[in-house]
């Protein structure tokens, strides 16, 4: 992003609350306040607060310290090893901070001390990971890594809150371009699908800088990123990152010599119809007999709109000032699309399941794309791929964090009938699994009704399939526990 300079008139300090246990994470506490009140731009806007340098009050320091999490904008956590001391209730401060700060909906910045996760305190273990799904969650082993981490972190927040100007990579004029970079024959085939597919004003034939002009794709006459991104005649001349690497692999890790690797550059149109059909060459297909429809068509055990939405997904939200590129990833169970990038602080994986506001980090890049129905609708693309997978019978996709990077997983069909064969399994548990095909899960009352047996007898036969992995269960207790299907099998019992 292009970032302006900042507003002169004197505003109030966004108040940062720092959040860790201070006798473990004393030097990186007193690094991060003295680094905020120092840098040239970041003491402007903030103002961090540390409980140690507030003068002793005679109030309980549990009351202070949550009536300061409730002043800030920002929830700064650095979690390290240790937990902290207990309450009566077994509640660290740090936890306790945390969670005010999630109730009270503050903007929560997490940054992680080190990679072993094992050397940590159990309880700090998962609050890490309670935490990871709905945070900006960054790793760091240095002070110095943890001011780079914080520096772009806060920069962002800036950004996003419109307190400075920024200008989003899409929208920049792309240095060096111009139109001649431009395929006219790219902005032709545009029109026409555009038109049709979505209603796109312009006519067949209207100048290419007209069309990039409607687009809002010019920065004054020059190209911007979004615009040689969508039609120019070299794209990687400019941004050699911005391609789609795609591996096969024939087992679930992996694992060299990889037995299909391919790159694939051009266009973002370009790049997605490549990648789809790569990922659709490389699972399993049937074509029903002819007598069975008027026409026979193609099935996949994972819908193309899925995967397409998948690739998609990835380039329209990627972040294209990282050095990496957009990976796909076809293994013997599933399917992983990686690309630069993270989601937005207020935002969870599981938001992306229902429907959410959509703010997409490259709007020029996806417009174009949704005109030309690469993209059903905008904010709709991670629904369409969890009610895809559940229509067909798969597990519900996977979205995660790895990293820097955004990370769809799409499971694949391993419940054939030959697999399922080798589980032995009782005729009422084959029920259970053709309805949690069609309805995406069930719990023990339904498998009571469903098959007409006891709940004792409906429990033994769920906790078997969990144990085969044939089921996963969710839910904690009570009428909140339900089963859904398994991602991969665990090994079948031998044979008698």
């Amino acid at each position: 992003m292009t970032m302006t300079t900042a507003t002169s008139r004197k505003m109030t300090p966004i108040g940062i609350f720092v959040s860790s246990v201070q006798k473990e994470l004393n030097k990186e506490r007193a690094a991060i306040r003295d680094y905020i009140k120092t840098d040239r731009l970041l003491r402007i806007y903030f103002e961090p607060f540390l409980f140690e340098d507030l003068p002793a009050l005679d109030r309980k320091p549990d009351e202070l310290y949550l009536d300061e999490v409730d002043r800030c904008s920002i929830y700064l956590g650095i979690f390290g090893n240790e937990y902290g001391p207990e309450n009566k209730h077994g509640f660290s401060p740090t936890e306790r901070e945390f969670e005010r700060a999630t109730e009270k909906s503050k903007y929560r910045l997490i940054f992680v001390k080190g990679n072993d996760d094992r050397k940590r305190h159990p309880k700090m273990q998962k609050l890490i990971s309670r935490a990871a799904p709905h945070v900006v969650r960054r790793r760091f082993t240095t002070i110095d890594e943890l001011k780079k981490e914080l520096y772009d972190a806060l920069v962002q927040f800036l950004c996003d809150s419109k307190i400075i100007s920024c200008t989003p990579f899409d929208e920049s004029a792309c240095p060096g371009a111009t139109l001649h970079d431009i395929s006219d024959e790219k902005v032709a085939w545009f029109i026409p699908v555009a038109k049709k597919e979505r209603g796109f004003p312009l006519n067949p034939g209207t100048p290419t800088e007209q069309v990039l002009k409607h687009l809002d794709l010019l920065e004054e006459s020059q190209p911007s990123n979004a615009a040689i991104l969508l039609f120019g005649t070299k794209p990687q001349r400019f941004m050699p990152t911005a391609e789609i690497k795609c591996m096969h692999y024939h087992g679930t890790v992996v694992a060299k010599p990889i037995p299909s690797h391919q790159i694939f550059t051009g266009t973002l149109f370009d790049q997605v119809d490549q990648a789809t059909d790569f990922v659709l060459s490389k699972i399993n297909r049937s074509v029903p007999p002819r007598d069975s429809a008027p026409v026979s068509e193609t099935r996949y055990e994972i819908p193309k709109e899925v995967i397409q939405e998948a690739v998609v997904n990835a380039v329209a939200h990627r972040d294209y000032t990282s050095a990496a590129s957009v990976q796909v990833s076809v293994f013997s169970d599933r399917i992983e699309v990686r690309n630069p990038g993270s989601l937005p602080p207020d935002l969870t994986f599981e938001d992306l399941k229902i429907k959410h506001s959509s703010r997409p980090r490259n709007h020029r890049i996806a417009l174009p794309l949704y005109f030309t129905h690469y993209i059903e609708k905008i904010g709709y693309g991670t629904i369409q791929m969890t009610t895809g997978c559940r229509d067909s019978g798969l597990p519900e996709p996977e979205f995660s964090q790895s990293g820097g990077e955004f990370v769809v997983t799409l499971w694949r069909d391993w419940m054939t009938d030959a697999v399922l064969a080798e589980f032995r399994l009782n005729e009422r548990q084959k029920r259970a699994i053709q309805f949690v095909k069609e309805k995406g899960s069930i719990n023990n009352s339904e498998y009571q009704d469903l098959v007409k047996i006891s709940m004792r007898n409906a429990t033994r036969d769920l906790k078997e399939l969990v144990e085969k992995g044939i089921f996963e269960k969710r839910g904690i207790h009570g009428k909140g526990v339900h089963y859904v299907l398994g991602k991969s099998a665990r090994k079948a019992p031998e044979a008698p």
